[in-house]
């Protein structure tokens, strides 16, 4: 039994594909299964040992033809994960410039977050978890609460005046030499 076609079927007399073809199915497969930037294309092609020129032909017409489009990449990952996952702007950059989005596209998503925004979904996280942290004494859980908002990208002066707040609500005494 052959790896290849069958020798009457038309694929097996026909030429192999040119690159060019080859990038464009590998391309246009990766986008429909979710948003790439062109970074994250041009990995993949050089993974599957697309020649430099012929990738760089195909990224180029479909960036003309707007299916790559990292700005708008990159807007719809600010959104998507500031809103579902809570993150903030440092995090979400870390995120961007990992899948190739350029220095100046970064900033330009993130900047697009307002700091009143950030704050708020800060909250809505320290609310989420307060009360699993209520058995604990106030220090754990600031430290509990500073680290998850840290994780996630908070600035600590933004993550330690939120907790301070939350546990007030609460009835809480915060002491005022935290970090």
């Amino acid at each position: 039994m052959s790896d290849g076609p069958d020798e009457e079927s038309p694929a097996a007399s026909a030429p192999p594909a040119d690159p060019e073809s080859v990038a464009r199915a590998i391309c246009l497969r990766l986008l429909t299964m979710a948003p790439k930037t062109r970074a994250q294309l041009a990995e993949a092609l050089r993974k599957r040992d697309v020649p430099d020129e012929a990738a760089e032909a195909v990224l180029d017409r479909f960036s003309e033809l707007g299916l790559i489009n990292d700005e708008a990449f990159a807007e719809a990952w600010v959104d998507s994960r500031h809103h579902g996952r809570g993150l903030a702007k440092r995090a979400l950059a870390a995120e961007l410039r990992h899948r190739g989005v350029d220095s100046e596209t970064v900033n330009e998503a993130v900047e697009r977050l307002d700091p009143d925004q950030e704050a708020e979904t800060a909250r809505r996280l320290v609310d989420r978890k307060l009360s699993s942290t209520r058995n604990l004494d106030p220090q754990t859980r600031t430290r509990r609460l500073a680290g998850m908002l840290a994780r996630k990208g908070y600035p600590s002066g933004l993550a330690f005046r939120v907790i301070k707040e939350a546990l007030e609500q609460e009835g809480v005494e915060v002491e005022e030499d935290y970090p």
